[in-house]
């Protein structure tokens, strides 16, 4: 998972030959000059008066559901796609791009006047298959076509780009993920950029991770490192996105203003991109204030987004780990926020002051994603009649999974699929596919497949995933 005032439409980007620190006063003097203003009622209203975002990510699934859409609209002015942008829902089949659920999301957020960051143009999960089984210069190639492609479709109408998500290891290393596009050649990062910039040259590009909250974790300065190298060779990057999953085992680094600074200094901005706070009451409140505040006091960090609207909407739905209950009532933690976006709306400044950059000693980061873990893919039986169903778990943490399932035909070809998924299953965040109760059908663009062809499926689990499973295909 993968956020999200009046926002500067033209999307200027800073120029190149400023130093960092300059960059950094700049954006304080504008600060200064923003007057003061009536408190603002709404997280979107309030924000707007220090000139910054705050958003929310949606999924098209749920957006008939009143209460949802009602809060989205009311609360939020920067939408992030949780998962109808990425990958495998953009480019099911190779160079056959499919938009229809993205698009969605994009008109009900242009319709409602507010921007769209994308997320997330290249990444080593949630690839379709075809993508996971390529390797070397067959994979670089797909990436950047796909990249290209999907970045192309959106020109003009994407307020930020996830270009890269999660490409750094957890751990003491502060070196890069192992992946199938890693192995690509270890300036793939780079070549997904200069694809990006080539593409949607108004959008702001953006490199994404999780674990990099903390200054003086292995992987923050891994991140560094990389960003730093990118803007000493003119490497296309205007901003680098803390992901901010915090829970009681991993909460709010005391140094997170910190890292924003630093960052910051860099001459990039820094977006908060999928805030999401296990907890309750006002521990929980004071938690959300923290992230607020430090966003606030940096002239550089320019918005804010929590993944997801309600709690029972979050992939962390057991951790109750965002600013609405299930029912759409305001909980301590939106109170919190509000109120700190209003403390300072055009009237407390940034810090003037950046602190010298010091690259601190590597130490191992408590992990609040749980690590990717990829189970072997059940084995489908062999392909005969109409169709058959496999499971794959691509992605699981406390509470919840991602699966996908690959549909193969059988001898004749099919035209239009239905799969029951296993007993226990419950999802209603299906992407590629139609989900009623256990069955999913297909989506109007990938029903009809040859002989032997396949395709795919994604959904978010509730509760622990399946084991081994044995899914029904017709």
């Amino acid at each position: 998972m993968t956020p999200p005032s009046t926002l500067r439409r033209g999307r200027s980007h800073v120029a190149r030959g400023a130093s960092a620190v300059a960059i950094l006063a700049l954006g304080v003097t504008a600060a200064v000059a923003i007057p003061a203003q009536a408190a603002g009622s709404t997280l979107q209203d309030a924000a707007k008066g220090s000139g910054r975002y705050f958003g929310t990510a949606i999924a098209a699934s749920r957006l008939n559901d009143s209460t949802y859409s009602t809060i989205a609209n009311r609360e939020f002015n920067m939408i992030t796609a949780e998962n109808e942008m990425k990958m495998d829902a953009t480019e099911p089949n190779q160079n056959q791009f499919n938009f229809s659920q993205g698009d969605r999301i994009l008109n009900w957020a242009q319709q409602n006047g507010k921007q769209v960051r994308g997320h997330a143009l290249a990444w080593y999960s949630q690839q379709p298959g075809w993508m996971q089984n390529m390797s070397g210069t067959q994979l670089r190639n797909a990436m950047l076509n796909h990249v290209t492609g999907v970045a192309t479709h959106y020109k003009g109408k994407i307020y930020a780009w996830d270009v890269v998500n999660e490409a750094f290891a957890d751990g003491s290393s502060g070196g890069r993920r192992d992946s199938n596009l890693e192995r690509t050649g270890s300036d793939w990062i780079e070549a997904a950029f200069r694809a990006a910039r080539a593409a949607d040259p108004g959008a702001k590009l953006c490199y994404n991770d999780y674990n990099t909250d903390d200054w003086t974790h292995a992987k923050t300065q891994g991140v560094y490192r990389m960003v730093s190298d990118f803007k000493s060779r003119g490497v296309p990057i205007d901003c680098v996105g803390l992901q901010s999953h915090f829970n009681p085992q991993s909460p709010v680094p005391a140094n997170y203003q910190t890292t924003i600074e630093r960052f910051a200094a860099l001459g990039v901005d820094v977006q908060i991109t999928e805030l999401d706070i296990e907890g309750s009451g006002q521990q929980q409140a004071e938690n959300f204030r923290k992230v607020t505040q430090a966003c606030l006091n940096v002239a550089r960090c320019t918005g804010i987004t929590v993944w997801g609207v309600r709690d029972t909407d979050s992939w962390r739905a057991s951790g109750t780990p965002l600013l609405f209950d299930g029912s759409g009532n305001k909980k301590a933690a939106y109170t919190a926020v509000l109120d700190t976006l209003n403390s300072v709306s055009g009237t407390t400044p940034p810090p003037t002051s950046t602190p010298p950059v010091t690259t601190p000693p590597v130490t191992t980061p408590p992990v609040t994603t749980p690590p990717v873990t990829t189970p072997p893919v059940t084995t489908p039986p062999p392909v005969s009649g109409s169709c058959s169903a496999a499971l794959t778990i691509a992605n699981s943490w406390p509470g919840g999974y991602q699966g996908t399932v690959t549909v193969t035909a059988g001898s004749s070809g099919l035209n239009g699929w239905r799969v029951t998924l296993p007993g226990g299953v419950s999802t209603n965040n299906v992407w590629n596919g139609n989900v009623s109760g256990s069955v999913v059908s297909n989506a109007p663009y990938n029903g009809s497949l040859g002989a032997g062809q396949s395709t795919s499926f994604g959904f978010i689990g509730q509760g622990n995933a399946p084991g081994a499973a044995t899914l029904t295909c017709s």
